[in-house]
């Protein structure tokens, strides 16, 4: 658990890290309002994230931070002049009503950053489409400027967009203050990547889909030039690195993910050339959640299967039982044989031929011969000194049978013939 949470706060780490750098790009371009913008909303997603935690009795801790990055991708998705009110309400909703109603970091259905952007476009859709000229300076509590429309709405309805590459890769043209600067969400996609910090199913997905619908239905000219226009406006880019790849909502098995991220690059851009509507993909995102919460119930699914079958892996069949690991025994030897192996290991022994180690191997064998050998004995275990006694013993015994076993047959009658007489005093 420990593991996964430290995973979580470096994932945080690493999109606050080109999100600061996406920031500082606006900051260049459209001055010291775009960090003004940029701290009224992380502040109050963070006032939002701790008052809304409170109220449901749960303690604030370092997972929860990622209310801040949410804050500074809405304040990246504005344009500079927008009224500061606007993205605070904005970022009010994505952390109240569509992250922690539906229970937190811990159940996220879809992306709060996506809900809030769609909130704002259905209520202030025209203050969040007027733009500022690109690289206007603006006065940091002023919002009258020179007002124009996007270079996202200029390619929609007319398939022209009258802009360099270098413009391009710079973010030279008119829209969201982070949504524009190619070169640098390019850049942040790579690391992201490399970092393993978005899903790269996803991502490959949504690029791939939108390269197969500019080769089948060119927005403006050839393919190439229409896949360089789609991909450099309508926030595509940034919808597919820091919205559709978020892994807190795409699914975790890459192939899933891709297909994910290919069915809103295809249904994104069929509403793109019939509507003209801008920034689709992030619709889109929002609509697709059912896709989403059915591609994590059936990787749920695969994963029990999965347990399933290396559970009755692991297990015997019925009709089969485990036979249990019998040791090898020593083969048994009679009661001679165990008689002179061990004379002849007390011989060695007292003749001082042996080695240490050979003398402790030969006690223990001697050990066993006691537990083995059922002497004629009250102790079933005797030393080499005793055995020695009773050797010389049944030595003695034998001389003594070869003496006395010389009797006359005479001398046998004799007892015998007393033994009536004997018998007959008695009576």
């Amino acid at each position: 658990m420990q593991k996964k949470a430290k995973t979580q706060r470096l994932i945080w780490l690493d999109v606050m890290i080109t999100l600061t750098a996406l920031e500082l790009m606006a900051v260049f371009g459209y001055g010291a309002r775009a960090l003004l913008l940029a701290v009224v909303c992380m502040a109050v997603s963070l006032v939002a994230e701790l008052v809304s935690l409170r109220m449901m009795k749960r303690r604030f801790t370092a997972d929860d931070l990622s209310c801040i990055s949410d804050g500074l991708l809405i304040a990246l998705m504005m344009p500079a002049v927008i009224d500061f009110r606007i993205p605070a309400i904005a970022c009010l909703v994505a952390v109240i009503i569509a992250k922690n109603i539906f229970g937190g970091r811990h159940n996220m259905i879809f992306s709060p950053v996506a809900v809030a952007y769609i909130f704002v476009l259905t209520s202030w859709g025209k203050e969040l489409l007027s733009y500022s000229q690109p690289y206007s300076r603006i006065d940091l509590m002023s919002e009258s400027a020179e007002l124009v429309h996007s270079a996202s709405y200029t390619l929609n309805t007319t398939g022209i967009l009258s802009a360099s590459d270098f413009e391009i890769l710079m973010g030279n043209l008119a829209g969201p203050m982070g949504g524009m600067c190619i070169l640098l969400l390019a850049v942040s996609a790579v690391v992201l990547l490399f970092r393993r910090d978005i899903s790269f199913g996803a991502f490959t997905g949504v690029i791939a889909g939108t390269v197969i619908m500019c080769i089948i239905c060119p927005l403006s000219g050839d393919a190439m030039q229409s896949l360089k226009y789609v991909l450099s406006t309508n926030m595509v880019l940034f919808a597919s690195v820091y919205i559709i790849s978020d892994t807190r909502i795409a699914p975790e098995r890459n192939y899933l993910a891709f297909f994910y991220g290919l069915f809103i690059a295809f249904a994104s851009y069929v509403v793109l050339i019939t509507t003209g509507q801008e920034n689709v993909m992030i619709i889109m995102s929002v609509l697709f959640t059912p896709v989403a919460l059915g591609m994590k119930n059936l990787e749920k699914r695969i994963a029990d299967a999965d347990a399933h079958v290396q559970e009755e892996a692991s297990q015997p069949s019925d009709g089969e039982e485990i036979a249990p690991v019998q040791e090898a025994q020593p083969e048994e030897q009679t009661a001679d044989e165990i008689t002179e192996t061990a004379i002849a290991e007390i011989s060695a022994i007292a003749e001082g031929g042996l080695t240490e180690e050979e003398e402790l191997s030969e006690e223990e064998n001697a050990d066993e011969t006691c537990e083995n050998v059922e002497l004629k004995t009250e102790d079933p275990c005797v030393t080499s000194e005793e055995l020695m006694d009773v050797e010389e013993t049944e030595t003695s015994f034998d001389e003594y049978e070869e003496e006395n076993s010389e009797y006359s047959a005479e001398d046998t009658a004799e007892v015998f013939e007393e033994e009536p007489e004997v018998n007959g005093n008695e009576e």
